[in-house]
């Protein structure tokens, strides 16, 4: 029948990450309308890394380092909680991670949407590229070091530094921020920031649980994009 979804079971507890992951790297139309379960991934590293086709994966359970990485196109859920690097280096697609994320979630993403329904641990979306990355908890110490372009929604808190030397990646909290980093500041929110942040939520499936308008914009000052050679290195 067309449209439907044929289901591919993999169980980790009897077949391994290199097989699941070979099967994930076929041409995208050989993976067209398939959906891959991934069963008993006890915490395995490098889950459903470099796809690059329009498939679905599920993993049913906790993954470790590097889920998802350097995705491109995919739906990638992982109906636990993910180790460090998860979505790492993402393109495009969706990453959406129903429990926890470590240390890194998203660092380098160009594009794509990274969703953590609960808490992110240190340097979320550092040195992000493009992506947006929406965390329904609180963040962790040097998040958004160094973003670049793209947005980060929290919802929840944020902890030390957050977007220290941050470029032109635009962060929105709703909680209390431990403390800025180098050069980033809050600014106010305009109705685009407003209808941006409604926009992510809608995406990451949060938009009836917070308001929009209760976000605070974090951006950067400018004053560190030019070394200046007369500065007292009091940045």
């Amino acid at each position: 029948m067309e449209g439907l979804i044929e289901q591919v079971p993999f169980d980790l507890s009897t077949q391994t990450v290199r097989e699941l992951n070979q099967f994930l790297h076929q041409p995208a139309e050989e993976l067209a309308g398939h959906e891959v379960v991934v069963a008993n991934p006890n915490g395995a590293h490098n889950l459903a890394v470099g796809l690059n086709a329009p498939v679905t994966v599920t993993v049913h359970g906790h993954a470790g380092y590097y889920a998802a990485g350097m995705n491109q196109l995919a739906t990638v859920v992982i109906e636990g909680s993910a180790g460090t690097g998860v979505a790492e280096n993402m393109m495009s697609g969706r990453v959406h991670v129903k429990g926890f994320a470590s240390n890194s979630a998203g660092a380098t993403a160009h594009g794509g949407l990274l969703v953590i329904e609960g808490d992110a641990g240190l340097r979320c979306g550092i040195s992000l590229k493009g992506g947006d990355i929406v965390v329904g908890g609180s963040v962790g110490s040097f998040s958004a070091f160094m973003a670049q372009a793209g947005h980060m929604v929290i919802c929840g808190n944020a902890g030390d530094a957050l977007g220290d030397s941050l470029y032109e990646a635009v962060l929105y909290v709703k909680g209390h921020i431990k403390s800025l980093g180098a050069d980033a500041q809050i600014e106010p929110m305009t109705p685009e920031d407003v209808a941006t942040v409604a926009a992510l939520l809608s995406q990451a499936g949060l938009k009836t649980e917070h308001d929009p308008t209760a976000f605070k914009r974090i951006a950067s000052a400018r004053t560190l994009y030019h070394w200046n050679a007369e500065a007292d290195q009091a940045y």
